[in-house]
């Protein structure tokens, strides 16, 4: 069974990080760079992976908002408690606001989108969200490559398969714990600072 997920996981763990940085995708990214620090892939592999889903999502987001604002999509967007306060945030500040909008957990969908209906043009959008894809995949790459130095220290030199895979089981249940709790605590604070 181990042999099967490596197998898959070197296979397809290319097109997963992609997909996984589409939408809120650090998850995808740090284990990207955990398994390129394990030599599953190269670096410069997951960094385009996670550089390409994270800025075609943000793209997709984009759009949407400026192009389809009546869609049920972005309706749906609007009844959410951070919508009111990413609209405030990207009128006042809208290039810091497209820079900085996928570090905030729970925002990033919703910072494309009202980025698309704000006054943004999509050339400003497309140079800025660049910026920040790269950073981005530079940032989160980094931490999965760490934590796998780390995880190399804890277990030794030579990690069996299975436990690379353990390793990055455990890490990517630590960063969708702590992805969770984030989210539930903004939109907390968010709900409380409207009422």
């Amino acid at each position: 069974m181990i042999d099967i997920i490596h197998h898959l996981i070197e296979r397809f763990g290319l097109i997963a990080v992609f997909l996984g940085c589409i939408a809120e995708g650090e998850s995808a990214a740090v284990l990207g760079g955990f398994f390129a620090h394990q030599g599953l892939f190269a670096t410069w592999q997951v960094l385009v992976a996670a550089f390409a889903g994270s800025f075609l999502g943000d793209v997709l987001f984009f759009l949407a908002g400026k192009y389809f604002s009546d869609s049920s999509f972005v309706r749906e967007l609007r009844g959410k408690p951070a919508f009111d306060y990413a609209c405030r945030m990207v009128q006042k500040y809208p290039a810091p606001y497209v820079l900085l909008n996928r570090y905030i957990y729970g925002f990033r969908l919703i910072g494309g989108v009202v980025a698309g209906l704000s006054h943004i043009s999509l050339a400003k959008f497309l140079v800025l969200n660049a910026l920040a894809a790269l950073v981005w995949a530079f940032l989160f790459i980094g931490i999965g490559y760490v934590f796998g130095l780390g995880a190399e220290q804890l277990i030794g030199a030579e990690l069996a398969r299975h436990e690379r895979l353990l390793c990055g089981l455990v890490l990517s249940l630590i960063i969708a714990g702590t992805r969770w709790c984030s989210i539930r605590k903004f939109n907390r604070t968010l709900a409380q600072a409207e009422s």
